[in-house]
């Protein structure tokens, strides 16, 4: 195989492939899928909600593990091995129908997701970067695309997931499971054929916590654990929502489409904002545009307010994610990236935790989804209070 690297854009094109999968296909599919199977198997919103808390525990567990792989092992490596191992735990979800295998599946799926998703976080950073980089592309830009690819799994979710599950079979949902599973074995092999080999981080950047000044920023983690736990009550639980309101199956999946088209678009729309401010202002404006977005379904039904819902919150929900990343660029040296990336992805995955399940009690008591609603949205006004407290490194 040649060792001709390809253009900066193709290879962040082929990296978002990898958050396609982890994020797009494996979990926010999830919301499509939980109508039929909570009306197939009988679960409480509660049990709904728990099923996306250990699938982000078991992210939790593996973004506590792989900058210390990413130290020693290429993040390329890293990347296909998780996203090829997300692709047959999704195959396993289309094989069983008890409680307890799919709790299994839904956590070790989670930790596959976190090490293509941060694998190929540090790819698409050191792109970013990268000197063949065309004087055109804006290293946001770069981000942007990897974290929209997100957009293509949610696309490709509402295209799959809705006539599968509609058959007349028994547990039609299994199908949509192993469609998921081929779409994302699919995807896994576009991203190795456009992506190479680059090195692993610097000797001892796996001990990076101990030299960062974690404090300096702590209002931009503060801010990001919120996000985790007040983003995921929306992705977990808007289709339900919707179908509560009333809105059928083509309706339904337009709404989804639309969002996962608004996130390749946000690539876009952000990429300037991410590149301007060095401190916590996108991650601020951000969530309070996730906030907005969350509760207008609760403030109106009407169809103009539901899709403006969902378009809002498809053109920004990833691009908090993807400041994270431009904040650590930005302010930390190359060294410690792995280090800094980690530890974002650390308190994002345990706000998603504690979120579905919280929304999930709170839709199980009076009110049902719509307070579960009105929580998230105030989580997220909190998360962009919080992040426009913090300032810049260098002038911290």
């Amino acid at each position: 195989m040649s060792d001709r690297q390809p253009p900066v854009l193709v290879a962040a094109c082929a990296v978002a492939l990898a958050a396609a999968v982890s994020l797009g296909l494996a979990r926010f599919s999830y919301a499509l899928l939980l109508p039929p199977m909570r009306a197939d198997l009988g679960w409480s919103y509660l049990v709904a909600g728990a099923m996306n808390t250990v699938n982000a525990a078991g992210y939790l567990a593996g973004a506590l593990v792989v900058p210390r792989l990413l130290a020693r092992l290429d993040a390329r490596r890293v990347l296909l091995a998780g996203s090829a191992g997300t692709a047959l735990l999704l195959a396993g979800h289309g094989l069983v129908t008890d409680v307890a295998s799919l709790f299994v599946l839904r956590g070790l799926s989670g930790v596959a997701s976190a090490a293509a998703f941060v694998g190929g976080g540090l790819l698409a950073a050191r792109l970013a970067v990268d000197r063949r980089s065309e004087a055109s592309v804006r290293p946001g830009l770069v981000l942007g695309i990897y974290y929209g690819g997100t957009g293509i799994g949610i696309v490709a979710s509402a295209l799959v997931v809705p006539p599968l599950v509609a058959q007349p079979a028994p547990h039609a949902w299994q199908w949509a499971w192993l469609a998921l599973a081929a779409a994302s074995a699919l995807a896994t092999a576009l991203t190795a054929v456009g992506t190479r080999a680059s090195p692993p981080a610097a000797r001892g950047d796996s001990h990076v916590a101990e030299r960062i000044a974690w404090p300096r920023f702590g209002w931009a983690l503060a801010a990001y654990f919120a996000f985790g736990l007040g983003y995921i009550g929306y992705m977990t639980f808007v289709v339900t929502l919707l179908r509560e309101l009333g809105y059928g199956g083509v309706g339904i999946e337009l709404f989804y489409a639309l969002l996962g088209v608004a996130v390749i678009a946000s690539s876009w729309v952000w990429a300037g904002l991410l590149q301007r401010h060095r401190g916590g202002v996108p991650l601020a404006v951000l969530n309070a545009l996730l906030s907005l977005a969350t509760v207008l379904p609760v403030a109106s039904r009407h169809p103009l307010a539901v899709g403006i819902s969902g378009v809002l919150f498809g053109g920004v929900f990833l691009s908090v994610v993807a400041s994270t990343t431009a904040f650590v660029r930005h302010n930390l040296p190359v060294t410690q990236w792995a280090g800094g990336i980690g530890a974002f992805t650390i308190v994002f995955a345990a706000g998603q935790i504690v979120g579905p399940s919280l929304v999930g009690w709170v839709a199980d008591g009076p009110g049902g989804l719509m307070r579960g609603f009105v929580v998230s949205a105030a989580v997220l006004a909190l998360a962009a209070l919080m992040a426009s407290r913090q300032r810049p490194l260098a002038a911290a």
